[in-house]
């Protein structure tokens, strides 16, 4: 995998807009907070567009500066502002040579989720689902939360095993161990991805997945959906993080526990529940790309490979 170096204090993040808008009042807070951080802040344009309403500029603005950002030498890494909608619409338009022959840390969530698949399959880049800037940094990011953001950002070695926050057990809803690189990030991206040239390849491979604000009944239409493209029959191991606000809302029935159970347990993968990254309380930086562990038995994820140089 190409690999961005680790950051250092007083190195530049750019900030760009892949898909939906932000107030100027709260990026302005995102930035200060980035550089509260230690690091130089170069926003790009998009970050301050809004066009039709839900989106931050066309594609090709979007596209033109995240190329711009992997290609500018004054840019050490690059971080997503939000998600929302839109990244997908980019996809065709980024290049990914350009991307490729240029590594930098890029770092995003949700809607991001189309662009660490891109980058990993066609640009080699491992990557790192972590937080954004106004929609989780702006805020301020619980301690837990923080530490693996900056050791994910700053230390040129593996993160080494995934330890939830107190009170948050992981559980073992398939014994197993497994080994391979670990790609994924939200459900509903990934089903977005089936069937085009950028569906996610799980062959080998550890899953991740999680979500927000879907009803049960919507979860078990897209895990069926990646079930019916082989995705859980190719996969090593799976992992499964946070899926807030995604109970049952105007029906009892099945929960997404029951969901997962019906649906995902029965390919017999070694599985984990409830490991605390998504759009959660916390959310921990998880590297994509590079090698890790699953010992499902044992309740324990560990990542056994840099996301950095």
């Amino acid at each position: 995998m190409n690999k961005g170096k680790a950051l250092r204090a007083g190195d530049t993040i750019g900030l760009v807009a892949t898909s939906s808008p932000a107030t100027e009042e709260v990026l302005g807070k995102a930035v200060a907070a980035i550089m509260e951080m230690g690091f130089k802040v170069k926003v790009g344009q998009t970050c301050y567009e809004t066009y039709g309403g839900y989106l931050a500029g066309t594609p090709e603005q979007r596209a033109g500066e995240l190329n711009a950002m992997f290609a500018d030498d004054e840019v050490d890494g690059i971080m997503c502002m939000r998600g929302g909608y839109g990244s997908p619409q980019i996809l065709p338009l980024l290049d990914y040579d350009l991307i490729a022959q240029n590594p930098k840390l890029f770092v995003g969530y949700s809607d991001i989720t189309v662009l660490h698949a891109a980058f990993g399959q066609v640009s080699h880049l491992a990557t790192l689902h972590g937080p954004m800037a106004t929609s989780d940094i702006a805020h301020g990011l619980d301690d837990w939360t923080r530490q693996y953001l900056l050791r994910a950002l700053t230390r040129p070695e593996p993160l080494g095993p995934i330890i939830n926050p107190p009170g948050e057990d992981i559980l073992c809803l398939v014994e197993g161990q497994a080994y391979g690189p670990i790609v994924g990030g939200n459900l509903a991206l990934i089903a977005t991805l089936m069937g085009t040239p950028y569906q996610v390849d799980t062959r080998g491979k550890i899953l991740f997945l999680e979500d927000i604000d879907e009803e049960p009944y919507r979860v078990d239409r897209m895990l069926t959906q990646l079930a019916l493209g082989g995705l859980f029959a190719d996969c090593a191991g799976i992992v499964i993080g946070t899926w807030t606000n995604c109970e049952p809302k105007k029906r009892e029935g099945f929960s997404v526990w029951d969901v997962f159970q019906n649906i995902v347990v029965p390919y017999g993968k070694p599985t984990i529940w409830n490991v605390q990254i998504g759009h959660g309380s916390y959310n921990m930086a998880l590297p994509f790309g590079v090698e890790a562990t699953l010992d499902a038995t044992s309740r324990i994820l560990a990542v056994e490979e840099s996301v950095t140089v």
